[in-house]
């Protein structure tokens, strides 16, 4: 993840795309916690390529991955501009927690600067996420990933709008949810009355 402070595009970048596959581990629409435990965190952080084989995942890894995960589905709220000052205050607490439990090394070469672990294992991982985290909004795209405010979902999303208004993940189906459930609460209200 080479640290370029390039121009915002309308496509994810790869750092983009890792933190959302971290933050999209929750259980959504009917998928499984990727989280949960130990053994379901170690395959997930197989599957992305971040610990080997054979690497121990405990279930307090996976606790801690899943605190590191909320804080970022809160700042990622915000960025959608959903308004929660205590809780993303917390959250912006706990991800400068993380990186001093997590901490990332910069590797300077003729080609650019990148941060990467000074660890290895479950830390590693985590640092990893922090690093695509730090990675994209160098690159000036932070803000267009967001969580969409549709409560059940909070989905991760990369805001691909030309002028980073989306607020849902889909506008024909979380935002359609909200639209209709706010049509709903205004009617009652009016039909109280």
């Amino acid at each position: 993840m080479a640290m370029d402070a390039t121009r915002t595009t309308l496509s994810p970048s790869a750092a983009a795309e890792a933190v959302l596959a971290f933050v999209n581990t929750r259980a959504i629409d009917g998928s499984r916690e990727q989280l949960g435990d130990g053994v379901s965190f170690a395959q997930w952080l197989g599957q992305e390529g971040l610990v080997g084989p054979g690497s121990l995942v405990t279930d307090a890894d996976a606790a801690a991955a899943r605190e590191l995960r909320d804080a970022l589905v809160l700042v990622l709220l915000a960025h959608a501009g959903e308004e929660d000052g205590e809780g993303r205050a917390g959250a912006e607490e706990h991800l400068r927690r993380s990186a001093q439990l997590y901490p990332l090394a910069p590797v300077i070469t003729a080609t650019g600067v990148q941060l990467l672990p000074t660890g290895g294992g479950v830390p590693g991982a985590l640092a990893t996420v922090l690093a695509a985290a730090s990675d994209v909004a160098l690159r000036g795209a932070w803000m267009r990933l967001k969580a969409c405010r549709n409560p059940p979902c909070h989905l991760g999303f990369y805001d691909r709008s030309r002028n980073s208004s989306a607020a849902y993940c889909s506008p024909n189906r979380c935002g359609a949810q909200v639209a209709m459930r706010t049509y709903r609460t205004r009617k009652a209200q009016e039909d109280g009355r």
